[in-house]
């Protein structure tokens, strides 16, 4: 409509400005409002995993450090090590007794300890294990460094179990399993992406093709290739695989309960609280306790306790590790499969109609 000057004029409807309902309405149907949603979670999460990683990693504090303890006439010279390097770690040494040093190593083989402390002459001898956990080792050996001539004992520290000389730090192992299981789920939202209309033993079946081919190619690299670690490769292999398993269906289930937003919850459980908890850059004991024992039932780290067994303790393996890691696919399995009609994908298989 125009005025008596040719000019438009605003009339009816589309002359009104919009109600705030009616801008939210317009707000909510646009790309906007999840684009803001996207900032404010990454934010956080960027937060979040500065944040996880740091308070596991960052001051790692003794609490109860497993020792075994070779019995014998009681010695006034291993006594008062024990109670200095109590005071000099600020935690205590959880001592265990075992009859002989065979029996004491046995333990530690079976990571049931992470050291041994047994009396010699007028000193002390104290075995750490490296492979047990190099923070742990790395510990204990300074310790012993200082409190010995603090209290006028002589100490003996050695490594009886080291790590490999491609892994100085002990933090290799944890890298590999981190490799596997952040792959794990990138894979299932690149399936759900680029490959949207798979069924769902479509779906399960690739992604136990690309959990199989991601797990041999990180051996490959980090053996045959980088020569980084020397792996029982068809035994890490498999473990590897399993672990990026887990972790695409551990997706693939979140994406069928929740849909789009699948991505916090994974995000959240597999790196902000299972990656910093799976005692592979810290070893458990200096861990906070909770989290110590809360990562021994995530993927994470199952992977890492199997894999650290698999390489070091050859013939000490676990079956709870495996349990888990199983235990979560199963589960994630079920929940896709039973709630399959809700996952934002697949194709319709019914037969078309003929044309007329």
């Amino acid at each position: 409509m125009r005025d008596h000057e040719g000019e438009n004029v605003p009339h009816g409807a589309h002359g009104r400005p919009r109600t705030a309902a009616e801008r939210w309405a317009a707000f909510r149907a646009s790309p906007f409002l999840p684009a803001v949603v996207l900032v404010v979670i990454l934010a956080a999460a960027a937060g979040l995993f500065a944040g996880s990683y740091s308070y596991t990693m960052a001051n790692p504090t003794p609490r109860h450090i497993p020792t075994a303890v070779v019995t014998g006439p009681a010695a006034p010279q291993q006594k008062a090590f024990v109670s200095g390097m109590e005071q000099a770690l600020n935690a205590s040494l959880r001592l265990t007794g075992y009859a002989t040093y065979g029996q004491a190593r046995a333990a530690v083989d079976d990571q049931r300890e992470f050291a041994v402390l047994r009396t010699r002459g007028r000193g002390v001898e104290l075995n750490v294990s490296g492979a047990s956990g190099a923070t742990v080792a790395q510990l204990l050996s300074e310790a012993a460094a200082k409190v010995g001539p603090a209290t006028g004992v002589p100490v003996t520290v050695r490594d009886v179990k080291p790590l490999q000389h491609g892994d100085p730090r002990g933090l290799a192992l944890f890298y590999i399993s981190l490799a596997a299981v952040i792959i794990g789920f990138v894979g299932a939202i690149q399936l759900s992406v680029h490959a949207r209309g798979l069924n769902p033993a479509e779906r399960i079946a690739f992604t136990a093709a690309y959990a199989l081919l991601g797990g041999f190619a990180i051996g490959a690299v980090v053996d045959w290739w980088l020569g980084a670690l020397r792996l029982p490769f068809v035994e890490s292999w498999l473990i590897l695989a399993l672990t990026m398993f887990t972790s695409g269906m551990v997706f693939t289930m979140f994406n069928t309960l929740i849909g789009r937003w699948a991505m916090i919850p994974t995000w959240g459980l597999m790196v902000l609280l299972g990656n910093p908890s799976s005692g592979g850059a810290v070893s458990w004991p200096l861990l906070p306790s909770v989290l110590g024992l809360i990562g021994r039932w995530l993927p994470p780290g199952a992977s890492v306790n199997a894999q650290h067994t698999a390489v070091y303790f050859r013939g000490h393996q676990h079956a709870f590790p495996f349990l888990v890691l199983a235990g979560w696919s199963l589960v994630s399995c079920a929940v896709f499969w039973f709630w399959r009609h809700r996952h934002p994908g697949g194709r319709d298989t019914a037969p078309a109609h003929a044309a007329p």
